[in-house]
């Protein structure tokens, strides 16, 4: 089935920013209550009560909104690349975006839902259900941050990064900094920011708290469609290590490759990562 794409997504923003925050909402209770099961998927990653409690708030919301609209989420991801292929718009979601922080209890971890439209993200939803704080944006429309019910216009960092400065490099929590910092070829001197989700360090970017962050390793597309649209609409840009565009629901696999996102995409970072896009 060939589904019509809507045409006026800013009809739907308020009520999806709503569902995003019930599920954050789920998520905090069962966080703070510290009960919650844990099981690993065929894949080796974890989920949790949380993820799915989530992701059926999210699913049940989003169906109500735009039964035409299908979803694909993390937590129900199997559908096939035969089916995927006609749709013209979907819902694109992480329920609970740093699992793996939710079980160690850093707090570091967020919902994301994103509309893709054309294999392109166009409205993204980042909620941060320990700080209550949302971040949002359609194309076209520029990136806002939602804190305390107050809506403010996010940027990316606008002061030029040269050799004199510290390169501000938003890194994992928990994962050895070398395996980012060896992709550089000419920065010595370095800010590392360390925190846990991917689309939490993405945000750095986006309102200028980090020149760029690098993500090595396994992601879906899920980890990046709903981030994506916030980062361009602040000023940056996400691209695979090589420096090309990321794509969206044109292979079989919904992994991504590695990735790196930057506040400022007229800085060479062809030049500073030399050491795999020479």
């Amino acid at each position: 089935m060939v589904v019509k794409a809507v045409t006026h997504p800013q009809a739907l923003l308020e009520e999806v920013i709503t569902i995003a925050t019930q599920a954050g909402q789920a998520i905090k209770e069962i966080y703070l209550s510290g009960s919650f099961e844990k099981q690993v998927k065929q894949d080796e990653t974890p989920v949790t009560s949380a993820d799915l409690a989530a992701h059926q708030i999210i699913c049940d919301g989003l169906t109500k909104l735009t039964p035409n609209i299908p979803i694909l989420s993390e937590e129900a991801a199997n559908i096939p690349f035969s089916e995927r292929e006609q749709w013209q718009q979907y819902w694109l979601v992480d329920p609970l975006d740093g699992t793996g922080e939710f079980i160690a209890g850093s707090g570091d971890f967020s919902v994301l839902v994103a509309l893709v439209q054309n294999n392109k993200p166009i409205m993204g939803i980042v909620h941060v259900p320990m700080t209550e704080n949302s971040y949002y944006a359609i194309s076209g429309q520029g990136a806002f941050k939602r804190k305390d019910g107050k809506d403010s216009r996010i940027h990316t960092e606008q002061q030029e990064w040269h050799d004199n400065l510290p390169l501000k490099v938003a890194v994992s929590r928990r994962q050895d900094p070398q395996s980012v910092l060896k992709l550089f070829d000419d920065v010595h001197v370095y800010e590392l920011i360390r925190l846990g989700g991917a689309a939490l360090k993405s945000c750095l970017v986006a309102e200028g708290q980090a020149h760029c962050y690098v993500r090595v390793g396994p992601t879906g597309e899920w980890d990046t469609g709903a981030a994506q649209v916030i980062i361009e609409e602040a000023g940056g840009k996400v691209m695979d290590i090589n420096l090309q565009p990321l794509t969206y629901n044109e292979r079989e696999t919904l992994e991504n490759p590695d990735f790196i996102v930057v506040g400022q995409p007229q800085m060479n970072w062809k030049q500073l990562l030399g050491a795999v896009s020479g």
